[in-house]
């Protein structure tokens, strides 16, 4: 099977181009919805089953968001969490069975091309890099929400020669954040893809198992990083100098 960088398409809705990575990221949000529903259908004081498991997880993340962010927890929160489980639900969803394995051949270039109905959405770049975006530009309206447009301006443009070159090598720094945000969530799971492609090409069964196993792992801590890492920079960018 061959894997390509771009997202493969499926079809069209009028002029907007349908592509296997999309239609995933559909499925993703339609899981998290019904998991959402599931667990605040019938909540209890004394929590049990899918509400145990949701609020052990939602307390272990506000709980390292309060211990970065302080009183800014609660609006940083709902932002975090929503990354967290974006991106862990995308990157396990892919290594269903099906993924990039169920498809059909198509004639491209005169060539015999196979396309996959499913593929992982963070093995997509568009997907990364919309969620650095995200993640940056959220990073810039706490900022201004909590420093005031003056000194978040203050951060970046200052009369003194040293503070403005200080200044200039932070603007550099946001684009590099959206770079290191999106590259290394793209690089680590398309390389995952790559490896249980070629493994499952090469030996049908049990051996490719432990890769599963070990991409399992690295989908859970790309979510991590990806979540930790937008805590840090809302954390930073949105603190005043004088603390």
């Amino acid at each position: 099977m061959e894997i390509t960088l771009i997202a493969e398409q499926l079809g069209r809705v009028g002029p907007l181009p349908i592509t296997n990575t999309m239609l995933v990221s559909w499925m993703v949000t339609a899981v998290l919805a019904v998991f959402a529903l599931l667990v605040g259908r019938n909540l209890k004081l004394v929590p049990a089953g899918m509400q145990n498991f949701a609020e052990f997880i939602i307390e272990a993340v506000y709980q390292m968001t309060e211990d970065i962010a302080q009183s800014r927890a609660k609006v940083f929160f709902p932002y975090l969490m929503t990354f967290f489980l974006f991106i862990i639900t995308a990157n396990w969803l892919g290594l269903l069975p099906g993924f990039g394995t169920i498809g059909v051949n198509e004639i491209h270039e005169g060539k015999e091309v196979f396309v996959p109905f499913f593929r992982s959405i963070n093995s997509d770049l568009n997907m990364t890099l919309s969620l650095a975006l995200i993640s940056v530009i959220l990073t810039h309206i706490f900022a201004v929400k909590y420093l005031g447009i003056l000194d978040y301006l203050k951060r970046w443009v200052s009369l003194n020669p040293i503070f403005l070159f200080v200044g200039i090598l932070e603007i550099v720094s946001e684009f590099t954040k959206v770079v290191s945000l999106s590259f290394r969530l793209f690089g680590n799971i398309f390389a995952g893809e790559i490896v249980l492609s070629t493994m499952a090409a090469i030996f049908a069964f049990v051996l490719p198992l432990p890769f599963y196993f070990l991409e399992t792992i690295v989908g859970f801590v790309q979510a991590a990083v990806f979540m930790m890492l937008t805590l840090v920079f809302m954390s930073l960018l949105s603190e005043k100098h004088t603390e």
